[in-house]
């Protein structure tokens, strides 16, 4: 054996091996993560070479894989590959040098060469450097794959340079020791080391071999052909991801190459947790690269929206720091996002077109998460828009109908998609505001969800067309013949009088040319809240933030109320300044504004009993 050589550190790595020993990493046991993926990587390039068949390979039978063998009497970690090896000028370089692991040089390589398949070839830098963090000397033997190469020894202890001598006959591969120091002792204890495995490289593609046994048995599917995956194998790997006993209802698998390289298979699950009780849930989506896991649950990969799907993301075109533990240019890391949320967002709506069941039964469960994203979301606004469903009064109860399929049916000339906000279908066919719209036959949206108020506010407008309310559209009924009810000028002078029973309560009382069945509506064009929402605050409790706002009262000179009431006031004034106020309360609590009954019960009841007077 020949006598060892004496090397010194390019400055830079002195530099680095001290922030990697002393601030990267936030967790010690990411240095076995490291130490595999390199591992991984060198299988790859071996994997390549013999699928090229250009040299020979030294033990051309022997499988690539890994193994990690523990020394507690030693108190040492290797990590063994039986992958591509390096030279002597291949350990000068990949571990002498800044940011080399031997990687960007061989794809360079291949480029020039024009080859393909070498999309899981890492493109990681200083990752083997982390053994420092963990050992107080770490040392690397390894024999080249090529027929005539030699087992060599690299030895460092940080800082003071490395040595390189020849080792004898190494089998192929490479062999990585890390001598542990009194610290990070907890290394060499199996258990411990195969929680790390099974959490950061559990789908290797390589076998990962661990006191004789394989540790990463279950399979990253989301790497295959879909053609060669059963509906079995998905279903398992859901349950293994989301820790959920049930089958999911919607799965997507799906890979692109541009314009990112990206693997990615996503989950819904049955059943919204945050519908059943449960606070807020966190994103179950994990980010990985090259099949080693970068950020568990990783934050910031989706919008908060999305936090009900479970899965993984792989993309090898990630920019990492130096650490891997976080993203190294969150421009790209925003495009990610972006990519992933249009292709889902596609896919949703793709189910809604194909299978309107299953999608109407997702809705149901996870609409709230879309209407969050309508609100947060700016731009994927409009695709999550189209896939809102809500009752329509041209369908059936339950029926939901999408903002396009509304669009479709609109009348010529009609430019608002009008909406009205209630607690049921009920309610709503019974408003006042509703009556107007149903006399001319224009559709309307009915919605029941307190958030779609906002959402509808947020979005302003679909497909060129406005989103109103029907308490604020300008809707008038066709010219009405007047012998149906009071004549015009009747019709102004009850006006004028019940102004001043209302006083300062309204700020007007008009002649209504909207109203059919209801014999009064208060409505304000000016209002920032619809009578629904109001009453949804009330029942919340937020009364104080509510303010009063004295509205128009309309009258329907049509209603045998407002006729009879006309003649009343002239007969019995005191009876029809009472019922006059009944109408008045009436009208409050369709919008949302009766705070306190006690009075208006009071005064039922007087106008109970003098009905029964007269009855009697």
């Amino acid at each position: 054996m020949s006598e060892a050589k004496k090397h010194e550190f390019q400055a830079e790595i002195r530099q680095l091996l001290d922030i990697v020993i002393h601030s990267i990493y936030t967790d010690k046991e990411v240095f076995i993560r490291e130490l595999i993926s390199n591992a991984a990587d060198a299988c790859e390039k071996l994997r390549f070479r013999q699928s090229a068949g250009k040299d020979a390979i030294h033990e051309p039978d022997v499988e690539p894989t890994i193994t990690v063998q523990l020394d507690e009497e030693a108190n040492s970690i290797s990590v063994v590959d039986t992958g591509i090896g390096m030279s002597e000028a291949d350990l000068v370089e990949n571990l002498g040098t800044i940011a080399h692991s031997g990687t960007k040089a061989f794809l360079k390589q291949l480029a020039e060469q024009k080859e393909e398949n070498n999309s899981l070839i890492g493109q990681f830098g200083v990752g083997f450097y982390s053994a420092f963090m963990a050992g107080d000397r770490v040392t690397v033997e390894t024999r080249a794959a090529e027929a005539d190469a030699k087992g060599l020894k690299w030895e460092s202890e940080g800082a003071g340079g490395y040595t390189i001598e020849e080792a004898g006959d190494l089998p192929r591969g490479t062999k990585i020791t890390v001598h542990l120091t009194e610290e990070t002792k907890e290394f060499a204890k199996e258990f411990r080391v195969e929680s790390v495995i099974k959490r950061y490289s559990n789908f290797v593609q390589f076998p990962i071999t661990l006191g004789e046994k394989e540790v990463n048995t279950v399979q990253a599917i989301w790497a295959r052909s879909k053609s060669e995956i059963k509906d079995e194998e998905y279903k398992e790997f859901y349950q293994f991801v989301s820790h959920d006993y049930d089958e999911p209802m919607f799965k997507l698998h799906y890979s692109a190459d541009a314009p990112l390289a990206i693997q990615a298979l996503l989950f819904v699950p049955k059943r919204n947790m945050e519908q059943m009780g449960l606070n807020k849930t966190e994103s179950d989506v994990s980010l990985y690269c090259r099949r080693i896991l970068i950020e568990q649950q990783a934050k910031g990969l989706l919008p908060d929206w999305l936090r009900f799907l479970k899965g993984v993301v792989d993309s090898e075109d990630i920019p990492l720091s130096i650490s891997r533990e976080r993203m190294q240019d969150s421009a790209l890391m925003e495009k990610l996002k972006q990519v992933v949320t249009k292709r889902f967002l596609k896919f949703l709506s793709e189910q809604a077109d194909k299978h309107t069941d299953k999608f109407n039964e997702f809705y149901n469960e996870f609409h709230r998460f879309l209407k969050e994203g309508v609100l947060s979301d700016f731009a994927n606004q409009d695709a999550i828009a189209k896939l809102l469903r809500y009752d329509s009064s041209f369908t059936e109860k339950d029926a939901k109908c999408s903002l396009e399929e509304y669009v479709s049916r609109m009348k010529d000339g009609q430019e608002e998609i009008y909406f009205l906000m209630s607690y049921n279908r009920e309610t709503a066919e019974s408003a006042p505001y509703y009556e107007v719209f149903k006399a001319k036959g224009y559709e309307v949206l009915f919605l029941y969800d307190p958030a779609d108020e906002f959402v509808m506010d947020r979005l302003a407008e679909f497909d060129g067309k406005k989103l109103v309310s029907c308490e604020k559209a300008d809707q008038k009924l066709e010219e009405q013949d007047e012998k149906e009810g009071l004549p015009a000028e009747k019709s102004e002078a009850l006006a004028k009088w019940m102004k001043e029973v209302y006083g300062e309560n309204v700020k007007d009382v008009k002649v209504s040319e909207r109203l059919v069945d209801s014999p009064v509506v208060l409505l304000d064009e000016d209002q920032q809240m619809t009578a629904t929402m109001r009453q949804i605050m009330q029942s919340m409790g937020q009364k104080g933030s509510i303010p009063p706002m004295p509205m128009n009262m309309e009258i329907n000179p049509r209603h045998a109320v407002i006729v009879r009431l006309d003649s009343l006031r002239e007969e019995d004034g005191e009876l029809a300044g009472k019922i006059a106020e009944q109408l008045h309360d009436n009208a409050r609590i369709m919008a949302g504004l009766m705070e306190d009954p006690r009075a208006m019960v009071t005064r039922l009841n007087e106008l109970l009993e003098k009905v029964l007077a007269v009855k009697s």
